[in-house]
């Protein structure tokens, strides 16, 4: 399956308004909550998945002055298709200077079987502000996870400000070991860019292994 969505948030009188908001199933998007200063968008799962052989693509443009939250509903479950073709999820983000992005989906599960990517790029200009959270579940309960593959690009007023890559299941060698996951079962990260600062910070954490 080929599917995309677009949102674009501009701002005007004090508003943020959603002048593209737009999808096919499985990337469905829906506005929440009153219109005002900051824009609430869900990204709703119109299908199963991803599945193998799944390509899907979501481009986010913030304007300048707009503030715009982007959440999902659930879980996104990445599943094996009926071949052995991967599926793979492409994130485009822009942030106008001023405008504001805050982008805190719930997990990504690797469920058994499946082979996934996940490739966030964010462009942020100078004056912009992100809030980027993403998470990975290493399978479902009581069974080891697929292959998976999270990685996210970030600039900076045309630099480079961030980037990280996080892949799981058997063909990544040591990343159950200590020096990555160490026995933990999920792994999240938090990234948090703020204009006029120069101390942009993230942060990378995982849960306890379970004796």
């Amino acid at each position: 399956m080929r599917a995309s969505a677009r949102v674009v948030a501009v701002h005007t009188d004090g508003t943020t308004r959603l002048p593209v908001l737009c999808g096919q199933p499985p990337l469905l998007l829906r506005r929440t909550g009153p219109h005002g200063a900051v824009a609430v968008v869900y990204l709703v799962g119109g299908a199963a998945g991803p599945l193998g052989g799944d390509d899907l693509r979501l481009t986010v443009d913030v304007g300048p002055g707009a503030r715009l939250v982007l959440r999902s509903v659930a879980a996104a479950v990445a599943l094996p298709g009926p071949g052995n073709d991967a599926s793979q999820i492409v994130v485009e983000a822009t942030v106008a200077a001023g405008g504001r992005l805050d982008w805190r989906p719930e997990p990504l599960v690797a469920a058994a079987g499946c082979r996934h990517r996940a490739r966030s790029q964010v462009t942020l200009a100078e004056g912009a502000e992100l809030t980027w959270q993403e998470a990975l579940v290493c399978g479902r309960h009581g069974e080891q996870p697929g292959e998976a593959t999270v990685a996210l690009t970030v600039t900076y007023a045309g630099r480079p400000l961030y980037q990280q890559e996080s892949t799981v299941g058997t063909h990544a060698p040591g990343w159950a070991g200590p020096a990555v996951l160490d026995g933990a079962r999920a792994v999240g990260s938090t990234l948090y860019a703020r204009p006029g600062r120069s101390d942009h910070r993230s942060r990378w954490c995982s849960p306890p292994p379970q004796r």
